[in-house]
């Protein structure tokens, strides 16, 4: 193993100085329980587009060399490294929930510029290959870099086009590239002097852009990332340019416009969110409204049995709905107390099937928190005298659940994960999440995420549904809802073993029984692996599947030759449609077009 980290003074993707021991140490813990080989021999070594010869594909590449260079493109022809967070693969899936080779690109391109998008995608339009553009390729437990349909071209925008192209203080935004991460805005933002926050995800390696138009979320006021963007750059699949909201209007003497970054719309239809989750254009710029710097305390409250889950939600809803909350807290089940210690699941149990609720109880006795059964974490924002009128509201509500206590983050020790959700509730980018991932060998993860209404007895019905599945299909259950006045976000990580082929394969038999189980209740994921985005697609199905055909009449009119990430998050072009191509089931991947 490699005794340095990717630095983000030489690296876009790199760790920041003031993690450099803390990252070299994660990476020490997760090599520490591998057992896989750093690569294995490929089977094929050269995944080619659909429909596309040897031939036809070198005279292509060889005719993108000459617009990149031969530096700009490179084949995927090599052996196929997993990595780890900070050193991720733009070929594949770092996570692959099938066969590792099964969800490669045959080329990666880098373009330095909007304009070198342009030609990429122009390119693709001759020569009617598949493109799919990725930001940093960190979105991991939904897909990583891999493109939906083997053999496209990767479009790695970040290497290249990864700058902080503005940040404007008295306006409290900034335009980003599409591989500045949250470490590198953090950094910019603090070398600047600006007295501003960014909302930071669990995790700060991934991209700022990228996790926005995947709807992702943090954990400030400014937590709903997408809704808090201000204009866009997008090259459309003919390799025209677009800007959104203010951008449409050139400024004084052909300048951007003065407000691109402080109104989201333009005149006329809003159009940004079509481009969020879908594949209708490559966004190449993007503006974002930041916090200004304000005090803030953190906190957590630990409730001691498991049946006091309903009460908790009912709690939250009036404390979100009349915004006394200062953030979407984060409620979670004390198995998740265990993992984030960084020890591995042997450490407490080595028995199989699902961790045992009494096995669960000893562990947690033994840590600072006590015998409790779900952990609340929240953080409230504003001056001393507000922050502390706002925690006396909340620890009065609270106290109805008897033996819930309150604690600050004085109250535990240094390393306590408390002291993590301090730096994210304000703002600060960090790698502890990495920590539980130390769960199992060879560890990876993927995201059930559905979105329930706030109240207990419907987050009763989505947490039983989970647990009897994780149950029946050998499982632990690591369950966080983020929860908010009128909706949660009931977040479940399925920690798997990749060299284990029975486990990715009941990872996967897991993941579509919960998606059609809850859609059954009307829960819907609102973000998913790629490998089930056709099912979740077809969940949404009011009005024999109006959204879908919607989106389809779109896609088609924008992108007549299908070239852009066909596919991506179950929108299909018409040369793709019904041919064999959507994965609805676990038998869909033993179709020759459908394997991934």
């Amino acid at each position: 193993m490699s005794e340095s980290i990717p630095n983000l003074t030489t690296i876009h993707s790199g760790v920041p100085a003031r993690l450099s021991n803390e990252a070299l140490a994660a990476k020490e813990r997760t090599y520490s329980l591998r057992t896989l080989p750093t690569s294995v021999p490929r089977q094929s070594q050269l995944r080619l587009p659909p429909g596309v010869t040897r031939d036809v594909f070198d005279k292509a590449i060889d005719e993108l060399k000459k617009v990149l260079g031969k530096a700009g493109v490179e084949l995927n022809d090599k052996p196929l490294v997993d990595g780890w967070y900070m050193e991720h693969p733009n070929t594949h899936d770092a996570y692959h929930i099938v066969d590792q080779e099964e969800m490669v690109c045959s080329a990666i391109v880098y373009p330095s510029s909007t304009t070198e998008v342009q030609s990429i995608v122009r390119w693709a339009n001759e020569f009617k290959i598949p493109i799919y553009p990725v930001s940093m390729g960190r979105n991991l437990g939904y897909g990583g870099a891999s493109p939906r349909v083997p053999g496209s071209v990767v479009i790695d925008l970040g290497r290249k086009m990864n700058q902080v192209l503005k940040i404007d203080g008295e306006n409290a935004s900034c335009m980003v590239e599409p591989g500045v991460s949250y470490f590198k805005l953090y950094d910019e933002i603090q070398k600047g002097g600006f007295k501003l926050w960014i909302d930071t995800p669990d995790l700060g390696g991934g991209s700022v852009l990228g996790n926005a138009i995947d709807r992702g979320v943090g954990y400030t006021p400014y937590g709903d990332h997408f809704a808090n963007h201000c204009g866009m750059e997008i090259v459309l699949p003919d390799g025209s340019l677009l800007r959104t909201g203010m951008g449409a209007l050139s400024g004084k003497d052909g300048a951007d416009n003065p407000t691109w970054e402080s109104f989201q719309h333009a005149y006329g239809p809003a159009i940004d969110g079509i481009f969020s989750q879908s594949n209708f254009g490559i966004v190449t710029k993007m503006g974002f409204w930041l916090m200004p710097e304000t005090g803030h305390q953190s906190y957590m409250i630990t409730f001691p049995r498991e049946d006091d889950f309903e009460q908790i939600v009912e709690i939250i809803r009036p404390l979100a709905q009349k915004r006394i909350l200062g953030n979407i807290p984060q409620l979670r089940h004390a198995i998740q107390e265990l993992a984030v210690t960084g020890k591995p699941r042997t450490t407490w149990y080595n028995g199989s099937g699902h961790f045992p609720r009494d096995v669960i109880r000893e562990g947690v006795k033994q840590l600072p928190v006590g015998d409790v059964s779900w952990v609340f974490y929240g953080t409230q924002y504003g001056d001393t005298a507000s922050i502390s009128s706002q925690l006396a509201l909340i620890k009065s509500a609270f106290a109805a659940i008897r033996g819930s206590k309150f604690l600050l983050p004085s109250d535990l020790p240094p390393d306590h994960y408390i002291h993590s959700r301090v730096q994210v509730c304000s703002g600060v980018p960090v790698l502890r999440e990495l920590d539980w991932l130390n769960w199992k060998p060879n560890a990876a993860h993927l995201f059930f995420s559905p979105i329930v209404p706030t109240r207990g007895s419907s987050a009763r019905v989505i947490h039983d549904i989970i647990k009897r599945l994780h149950a029946k299909y050998g499982f632990d259950v690591f369950p966080t809802l983020c929860v908010a006045g009128r909706e949660m976000h009931y977040i479940a990580n399925i920690v798997y073993d990749r060299s284990s082929e029975d486990e990715k394969r009941r990872a996967r038999e897991l993941m579509r029984e919960m998606i059609d189980e809850a859609a059954k209740e009307g829960f819907g994921e609102y973000r998913t692996h790629l490998l089930f985005a056709d099912q979740v697609a077809g969940t949404y199905n009011w009005g024999d599947g109006a959204l879908r055909k919607f989106n389809e009449a779109i896609k088609d009119a924008l992108d007549p030759n299908g070239i852009l990430a066909p596919g991506r998050n179950g929108i299909w072009p018409r040369g793709y449609r019904g041919k064999g191509w959507e994965l609805v089931g676990e038998k869909a991947k033993g179709c020759a077009k459908a394997r991934m």
